[in-house]
């Protein structure tokens, strides 16, 4: 097998409660261990979890994932993992070149790279404790087939993620994509579509050191600043314990097959 295929993937399934329509702000029960909760009729989804991988393995997986996704050799596939700490510029290169405010010397005294990428949007900063998600999905074949729709899509299922920990989150904001808790962005999102195929994706933040988001202007928002799920767990009326990882993916699995009405299925060596 390449390099690609004998990449360690650990099964992100798992039984999670997903929130009713209107967001409780209790706490939330512990989410019961088990199959994954499929979805009568939905398409497959190949889901897998990588503990934390490189940022330009991660651009090397997406690539040759989309190839097969776009031959029709594979369905859907999301992927879910951490980055170690990266700074990443987008399409709008010579913006986001000029919101990284930090010198290179701050930038590599915090074990930081910078890396450039062809998806949309600005700077913005991936690293440990943060859930990106990788979603390689035909558009063409979705429930609401328009890239603005895919987007608000994923907006809403970082909104879900969030409610399900208890923590009101929105999205639908005019110019600023993402999931926000005030003026305070819990999770962004950036995309590229290619032959109708997706990648990239979502970065939701949720035991991220806030601190690395100092050295740039998040996503060119001058006057934003940016949460977590740990934050505002810990900020609310009754302050929380912020959930593992592990968790996590259990619940953004469950909420991305809800929302794209996909059955999530444990991705195999292929």
């Amino acid at each position: 097998r390449n390099q690609l295929t004998s990449m360690k993937l650990s099964n992100c399934s798992g039984s999670v409660a997903y929130p009713s329509a209107a967001c409780s702000l209790h706490r939330r029960s512990p989410a019961p261990e088990g199959p994954a909760v499929l979805l009568s009729m939905a398409a497959p989804c190949r889901l897998a979890r990588f503990h934390r991988l490189g940022y330009a393995q991660g651009l090397i997986l997406q690539e040759h994932l989309v190839r097969r996704r776009q031959a029709g050799e594979i369905p859907d596939t999301l992927i879910l993992l951490e980055h170690p700490p990266v700074y990443t510029l987008g399409k709008r290169r010579e913006a986001a070149k000029r919101n990284i405010v930090a010198g290179e010397g701050a930038i590599a005294a915090a074990g930081a790279t910078v890396e450039m990428c062809d998806r949309g949007g600005d700077v913005t900063y991936h690293g440990p404790g943060q859930l990106v998600g990788y979603p390689i999905v035909n558009v063409q074949q979705l429930s609401r087939p328009s890239v603005r729709r895919y987007v608000e899509s994923l907006e809403d299922v970082m909104i879900a993620i969030a409610c399900d920990y208890g923590v009101l989150a929105t999205g639908r904001r005019k110019d600023e994509t993402g999931a926000w808790v005030g003026n305070s962005k819990l999770g962004a999102v950036g995309v590229r579509v290619s032959q109708r195929v997706t990648s990239h994706g979502f970065g939701f933040n949720v035991s991220t050191d806030l601190s690395a988001f100092d050295l740039i202007v998040p996503c060119g928002l001058q006057d934003r600043s940016v949460t977590s799920l740990e934050r505002e767990l810990r900020s609310g009326p009754e302050a929380r314990d912020c959930p593992s990882m592990r968790d996590v993916c259990r619940v953004a699995a469950q909420a991305f097959g809800k929302e794209f009405e996909r059955s999530m299925e444990p991705m195999e060596d292929s």
